[in-house]
């Protein structure tokens, strides 16, 4: 599915995180979880997609990324926990759209 999308994954323990953008969720993400994406994320093994969210434009979405990732910690872990207060991969909810 082709929508700007705002995406958090984490770590198995939830100890690392990483904010990434995207105009294909699904596709991005079974490149994070099969390590096709060289960088951050295989080398730290973040491949738990923890959150996301769609948006109208590319603009928005990358507006949104930065602006999380000038988050402290604490208010990730808050909005996370709005939408998946057990931290449990949302890959497979993803996967049917």
């Amino acid at each position: 599915m082709k929508q700007p999308a705002v995406y958090i994954l984490s770590s198995q323990s939830n100890d690392v995180l990483y904010i990434g953008v995207t105009s294909n969720l699904v596709q991005r993400i079974y490149q994070h979880k099969n390590h096709l994406v060289e960088g951050f994320t295989k080398k730290y093994n973040v491949d738990k997609l923890v959150y996301f969210e769609f948006h109208e434009e590319m603009s928005a979405a990358i507006l949104r990324e930065k602006q999380l990732k000038n988050w402290h910690r604490e208010w990730k872990n808050n909005l996370i926990l709005e939408m998946n207060p057990d931290w449990t991969d949302l890959w497979n909810q993803i996967v049917g759209l």
